[in-house]
């Protein structure tokens, strides 16, 4: 039988904040404005925004930056205890990235109807056949971070 995990919810916002913040360059850059930042024993290892346009790379969304980047700072490819705020519900490439890195917690903003596949269009973290439990957790500052991208993509579309 598995151990109850302790989850300190009291930085959520804190951190969603530095992951929008970072979201906010990626705009700058004319990506879609999604960041994320991954925090281990309370600091952040990992930071990370979309940037497949600019990278020419269409694996480089946020939080796949940020897990690479905190990979590193660790020198682990494995990432247990940590906790990954993105302001925007993961697809599936990130979701199956965020298991095989043994993250704890997923905390994300705004869902994703489209691609999400944390709620919207399947629960692929319940799934059976994961070898890795993570806990996820929607809805943190889920108003301001889909207002981010409403406005990108308003914006975006006036200017055609």
């Amino acid at each position: 039988m598995r151990k109850p995990q302790i989850v300190d919810r009291s930085l959520d916002q804190h951190f969603m904040r530095e992951a929008l913040a970072l979201a906010a360059e990626g705009a700058a850059l004319g990506e879609v404005p999604v960041g994320a930042v991954l925090v281990h024993d309370g600091v952040i290892v990992g930071r990370g925004f979309n940037c497949p346009i600019s990278t020419h790379d269409p694996s480089a969304h946020a939080e796949m930056v940020a897990i690479r980047a905190a990979a590193q700072a660790l020198q682990n490819y494995r990432l247990p205890g940590s906790t990954l705020y993105v302001t925007l519900e993961p697809c599936s490439m990130c979701s199956g990235l965020i298991v095989h890195s043994r993250i704890q917690r997923v905390v994300y903003g705004a869902t994703e109807p489209k691609a999400g596949v944390a709620v919207s269009q399947g629960n692929f973290f319940s799934q059976g056949f994961l070898n890795h439990r993570v806990l996820i957790e929607g809805g943190v500052l889920g108003e301001e971070c889909g207002a981010v991208l409403s406005a990108f993509f308003k914006a975006r579309r006036e200017s055609r």
